[in-house]
């Protein structure tokens, strides 16, 4: 089976429990941190596009509370029918992130948390290029990706029977060196544990030219 398709699947099979209208107050101020270190750099007004936004919550809710205009894309069709409903003043559209087309330098940042971890990583360095291309110089890109290398899937996802999930990502280090080739600046990184492992979060600059 297609890895996209894994994860269209997947997380149209497990969407409400994965997440629910609503986060905990734990994972609400988590993601508020987050956004308040992209509003610090890049204040609203301005367009933001959200990579892998789910249902909208809390993130593009967050960005929109915040005054900027939000697009959010997801491959789940489940997800983006919440999405609409759940933060009807964003935009949303259903697609593959690996195969949009947006103008250069349309946004002045770009928001992907737990999603690109589920892109083939082959496909990832050429994905980053793009997002450098789609934000404005100086534009800031906010990202969760690996903090260690793995792909791989796994079954009956979230205690869901029949739903599958599939990863695929590199290391740290290893992103921090495709985002450089691409046109960024790491500002800053850290570890953000799940379970027994963790993710990385970064937030880093484009550079005032496209390489």
């Amino acid at each position: 089976m297609d890895p996209k398709d894994i994860v269209r699947s997947g997380y149209d099979r497990v969407s409400r429990a994965y997440r629910g209208d609503e986060v905990n107050a734990e994972e609400a101020a988590k993601y508020a941190a987050w956004i308040d270190a992209l509003i610090e750099r890049i204040g609203p007004p301005g367009d933001v596009l959200e990579l892998g936004c789910g249902n909208g919550v809390p993130t593009a809710r967050l960005l929109i509370e915040a005054g900027y205009r939000v697009t959010g894309v997801d491959i789940s069709p489940v997800q983006i029918e919440r999405a609409r409903q759940l933060v009807p003043a964003a935009e949303f559209e259903c697609a593959d992130m690996t195969q949009l087309q947006f103008a250069e330098k349309r946004f002045s940042a770009i928001v992907s948390l737990y999603a690109i971890i589920h892109v083939p990583v082959a496909e990832q360095p050429g994905l980053l290029r793009k997002i450098r291309a789609w934000l404005k110089p100086g534009g800031i890109l906010l990202i969760i990706v690996g903090a260690t290398a793995w792909t791989g899937t796994e079954e009956n996802w979230l205690d869901v029977a029949g739903a599958a999930m599939y990863w695929s990502h590199a290391d740290a280090a290893t992103y921090t060196a495709w985002l450089t080739s691409a046109g960024f600046s790491v500002e800053w990184s850290q570890f953000v544990p799940e379970g027994d492992g963790g993710h990385t979060l970064i937030l880093a600059r484009a550079s005032g030219a496209t390489p």
